[in-house]
């Protein structure tokens, strides 16, 4: 049957006939999951999202698990890394405390994140992505953006089939699913690609723009978190219908620069490209403790190994960082997020720590925290980090032990050598 997509201008997603407009199932192969839209042959950017990814490999490589609610996520003091759309029926989200996920699902089954097995199929993911374009912007390890705009004599199809024809070769070849949001811009690519999850293919055109995002709710918007929906709540503000109804200067004049993100993306006017510059922004790792600590030396104890952690990171990277960032989180669930700029870029754990101290000490006020962090971020080639300290002597030796170190941990494993708190006389870097 042909597929000319005047005569055609839907298809099915399972087998790809062509289909007229008013079916409700493929004439071909009798599915439901067709896809009609006015504008679906001329739109070309794609944001790719897998389903639920980490339940869904864990499913993958157990069949037993298929029909069960699966949580991913660290023991009762942990958060839910992701659940499957099993445990999400029964209220299980994202981030959410293992206690109150369990409290909603005690059925559950819970499995630790194995993450050196979903970079792998993330990169399998990618790999394929790159075979369709090569404007492909990783925004996470299971999701990205792409722009396939003049890939038509290459592949023989519009973009909008060839989407298709993508997410079931990911069924077919990884054993997961994803799900694909095509429009114009970023902003709408990725909000459809949230609207029929899972195996979801949804599209948003130009002209239904304004409409469409009239009555969604200002949260939809990127930048918008819940501090600042209380605030445009407290202006009266609920819907992004409100927001097309103001002038941009008006908008600015509230909320600065915000302001005129929330004028044009209302609007549906995001004019960012997909760029293949994807890289982190940020290298870090966390713990969450079994028990809320408070002290200082308890904390500085996981401090010091997160630290080497990162330092590993960006040492197999090659790259560095400008600033380093610590992370807490208060028994109550509040985060605190505390960072300092450096002079040069680092990649040593030694400076990384002692800096994650300093910031750790004006923290350590009797507050209990059920979680610490420490990262660096304004990454930055390794050619100017971590130049010699004219004013601390000390931190030559500190390096170059660090360095002594890491040889013997590339060659033995990482338990062959163990450390103090720092490489100095004790535990405050003093």
């Amino acid at each position: 049957m042909s597929n000319d997509p005047v005569e055609y201008p839907g298809f099915c997603r399972d087998c790809l006939t062509g289909q007229r407009v008013g079916m409700r199932r493929c004439t071909a192969c009798g599915s439901p999951r067709l896809v009609y839209h006015p504008e679906l042959y001329q739109l070309t950017l794609a944001h790719i999202d897998c389903d639920a990814f980490y339940a869904s490999v864990e499913k993958r490589d157990n069949p037993e698990l298929a029909d069960k609610p699966l949580i991913i996520g660290g023991g009762k003091r942990g958060v839910v890394s992701t659940a499957c759309y099993i445990a999400r029926i029964h209220g299980v989200r994202s981030a959410m405390p293992m206690f109150k996920a369990l409290e909603a699902c005690p059925q559950a089954i819970v499995i630790k994140p194995n993450m050196e097995k979903y970079v792998r199929v993330g990169r399998e993911v990618r790999a394929l992505m790159q075979e369709l374009t090569p404007l492909v912007q990783p925004l996470s390890i299971d999701e990205a953006f792409l722009e396939l705009k003049g890939t038509e004599r290459l592949h023989h199809d519009p973009p909008a089939r060839t989407l298709a024809k993508f997410a079931r070769r990911i069924e077919q070849e990884i054993g997961i699913t994803v799900s694909v949001g095509l429009s114009y811009c970023k902003f709408l690519a990725k909000i459809a690609s949230d609207l029929q999850k899972p195996r979801g293919f949804s599209v948003i055109g130009a002209e239904e723009a304004v409409n469409f995002l009239k009555e969604r709710p200002v949260t939809m918007i990127w930048g918008v978190g819940k501090a600042f929906a209380a605030t445009l709540e407290r202006d009266g503000i609920r819907s992004i219908g409100q927001l097309q109804t103001m002038e941009e200067t008006d908008l600015m004049r509230r909320y600065g620069t915000m302001g005129q993100r929330l004028f044009r993306l209302s609007r549906g006017m995001d004019d960012r490209a997909v760029e293949i510059d994807g890289e982190a922004k940020s290298v870090s790792s966390e713990t969450t403790f079994n028990d809320d600590l408070c002290d200082y030396d308890d904390l500085v104890t996981h401090l010091r190994r997160l630290s080497e952690q990162v330092a590993l990171r960006l040492r197999k990277a090659d790259i560095a960082g400008h600033t380093v960032v610590l992370k807490l989180k208060t028994a109550d669930f509040k985060s605190r997020t505390r960072n300092r700029r450096l002079e040069s870029p680092t990649r040593l754990a030694d400076r990384i720590f002692r800096t994650g101290m300093q910031l750790l000490e004006k923290e350590t006020d009797g507050t209990r925290f059920r979680l610490i962090g420490i990262g660096v971020s304004d990454l930055t080639p390794p050619d100017l980090a971590d130049p010699p300290d004219l004013v601390d002597a000390q931190a030559g030796r500190r390096a170059a032990a660090e360095a002594a170190i890491n040889v013997l941990r590339d060659k033995f494993g990482k338990a062959s050598v163990e450390t103090g708190y720092t490489f100095g006389k004790d535990r405050r870097g003093k």
